[in-house]
This record gives structure tokens, C-alpha cells and sequence, in this order.
């Protein structure tokens, strides 16, 4: 685990690096010809950062040692379209790490940052995982469940998972 990176909660300055985080977390840095600014254009996606600093807003930033630049983020904000029905109304989340900062235990420590700042907020949060993505085992370990399953926005599978954390 990384102890040395910093916590902090999100900002509307941080607008900005959540678009980089998206591109990473819908994983089009795994497709070919794909950029940042390609996410900006997906009207599913743009709806998870697009003006960010609403109200309801919440998200934790990882701040690098030494350098003080970003290098992960989790956050959530209620979508006009659910990924469910088994999740309508709740915010969703999305968490993501730059290359060559996986594996340390900023994706445990962002999501624990993020539930811990939302309780109080919200009754409970979602979020949508590719089948094939291990980060799965991260949100059941934390407590996330599964309650429904979609076809992704690329046309494969994922799974709906709720965190019940109550008011």
C-alpha cells in the first residue's frame, strides 16, 4: 500500500483531471485511437464529470508525495439515467488510477475516503463492473452486492452493485 499518497476531497478545480480519470475508469485507454476528449463526447459518460461541483458532487483525489499532482480519484453523482432499476436515485460511482500507480492500494483507500464522506448523504451507492474486471473483488470486499446485470456501453456485460451505507 502507498501510504505516502495524501487523501483530499475533490474540487471544481479538479474538474479537469476527473475527465482523464473517466477515459481510464470506462476503459478507453484500452481501445485504439481513443483520447480524454473522447469521453467528453460520450453523453453517457460525459454525465459523470460534465460541470462537476453540482450539488451532490462528492469525490476523493489521491495526491502524489513530492510532486502534489493527482494520481487517482473516486467520485459519485446522481445520473438523469441509472445504469438500473435496482439503483434508481442513487449516486454512482467511479474510480480509477493512473498507470504505473495500480496495485498499491489507492483504489481500497479512494473508495474508503469516498463511502466515508457519503455517509450521511446518501442511503446507499452504486456502481457498474465489467465482468471481466477484477476491481470486482475490490467493491465486494468493501461491501458492494450484486443486484442486476446490463449490456455496457461497448456492448458487453457488467454488473449493477450497490453499497448500502445508510443516512
Amino acid at each position: 500500500m502507498d501510504n505516502q499518497v495524501v487523501m483530499r476531497c475533490a474540487t471544481v478545480a479538479d474538474e479537469t483531471f476527473l475527465w482523464r480519470m473517466l477515459y481510464h475508469a470506462s476503459h478507453m485507454d484500452r481501445q485504439p485511437d481513443r483520447t480524454p476528449d473522447d469521453a467528453r463526447r460520450d453523453p453517457y459518460l460525459a454525465a459523470y464529470v460534465e460541470g462537476w461541483g453540482r450539488a451532490g458532487d462528492l469525490g476523493c483525489v489521491a495526491i502524489a508525495p513530492g510532486t502534489g499532482q493527482p494520481v487517482g480519484a473516486a467520485w459519485l453523482r446522481v445520473l438523469p439515467k441509472p445504469i438500473g432499476p435496482e439503483v434508481e436515485g442513487l449516486p454512482e460511482v467511479a474510480t480509477a488510477v493512473l498507470p504505473g500507480y495500480e496495485g498499491r492500494g489507492l483504489g481500497t483507500r479512494l473508495l474508503t475516503c469516498l463511502v466515508d464522506a457519503a455517509r450521511g448523504m446518501y442511503p446507499a451507492l452504486a456502481l457498474s463492473v465489467r465482468h471481466d474486471n477484477p476491481a470486482r473483488r475490490l467493491y465486494e470486499r468493501l461491501g458492494f452486492v450484486t443486484v442486476g446485470d446490463v449490456v455496457n456501453r461497448v456492448g458487453g456485460r457488467s454488473y449493477v452493485m450497490r453499497l448500502d451505507i445508510g443516512l
